[in-house]
């Protein structure tokens, strides 16, 4: 099992699939043992009881969920940079969500 779980979430789950495997890259590089996944905006609570993440990050365009994500997990969730998102920066995306985490 992984020391750190990281799951992202979107409309589908597409988008952020390719964002996974940059993370992976950039967690591989740096020596952090991760388990990185995607998954879509109606699965978040499924995922979340089967695979134990320690945080959530989301796709810009389900931002919306994010007030009553943070109202009812009990992990930290924050939206990714939409700049970080759109170029598909695995690196950003990992140290953002690695930051979260440390600061719980």
């Amino acid at each position: 099992m992984a020391e750190k779980t990281i799951m992202l979430a979107c409309n589908a789950g597409m988008s952020t699939s390719l964002l996974v495997s940059k993370m992976q890259k950039a967690a591989e590089a740096d020596g952090v043992d991760a388990e990185i996944f995607a998954t879509s905006a109606d699965q978040i609570d499924l995922e979340k009881d089967s695979k134990h993440p320690d945080v959530l990050m989301l796709g810009p365009q389900v931002r919306y969920l994010e007030k009553d994500l943070k109202a009812k997990m009990d992990i930290p969730v924050d939206v990714i940079n939409m700049q970080d998102y759109g170029m598909m920066n695995g690196e950003h995306v990992l140290k953002a969500a690695l930051d979260l985490i440390d600061a719980k």
